[in-house]
């Protein structure tokens, strides 16, 4: 309830700033939202000199506050139905540039496997394409289970490879590469689930009605 009547406050707040009402439309607040987070990706960028114990922590930090705030803007567009077509161009590529930038930045310091990298950016690139093709002709490929989990366990383990050092105890490092490695079996088996809702909406049923 108290989340709720915060939400409301920053929402009530927001909507008191002096924007023209014509540019609403793209300075709303989930928009604002997804920008800080696109925001966020030049501090990703300092994992390149292969930073110490307590930068690693702060790059983490920044990285998860920026992942978790996916759920915040999505939350306020929906319950206040602010749905744009900014928007949607904006939350998944806010996603996609964070996720995929801290993740090509950790190859050259040996953080993370380059091939897993790979691996993952090319089935998000193929299920995007599958995405787009079955929504030109008509069709709904809904979000996979799979793709859900996957996308929990890459966000816990590219925070955990940022760290690198060990924390509490535990080598974030050794943690990471354990849950980016099932991530990556969710990624494979997602794009999978993918492939084959696609095939059958398109070629199974003949295409659109």
């Amino acid at each position: 309830m108290k989340t709720i009547l915060s939400i409301d406050n920053i929402k009530e707040s927001f909507d008191k700033l002096p924007i023209p009402e014509g540019k609403r439309n793209i300075l709303n607040l989930p928009n604002l939202i997804s920008m800080i987070r696109i925001a966020v990706i030049p501090v990703l960028f300092v994992l390149l000199f292969s930073p110490g114990p307590a930068v690693s922590l702060v790059i983490a930090g920044f990285f998860i506050v920026a992942s978790l705030t996916d759920l915040l803007d999505g939350y306020i567009a929906r319950r206040f139905q602010i749905v744009t077509t900014m928007g949607k161009f904006l939350d998944p590529i806010a996603d996609k540039l964070i996720v995929n930038t801290a993740m090509i930045l950790m190859i050259p310091v040996g953080r993370i496997p380059a091939w897993v990298v790979a691996v993952m950016i090319i089935r998000d690139f193929a299920v995007d394409g599958m995405r787009s093709v079955a929504s030109s002709e008509g069709f709904v490929i809904s979000a996979s289970e799979h793709g859900k989990r996957k996308t929990l366990c890459q966000i816990f383990a590219i925070s955990a490879l940022i760290i690198h050092y060990p924390l509490f105890g535990a080598d974030a490092h050794i943690v990471g590469i354990v849950v980016l490695y099932v991530a990556l079996v969710l990624s494979v088996i997602s794009g999978i689930d993918y492939f084959l809702k696609f095939y059958g909406l398109l070629f199974k049923n003949g295409g659109p009605p």
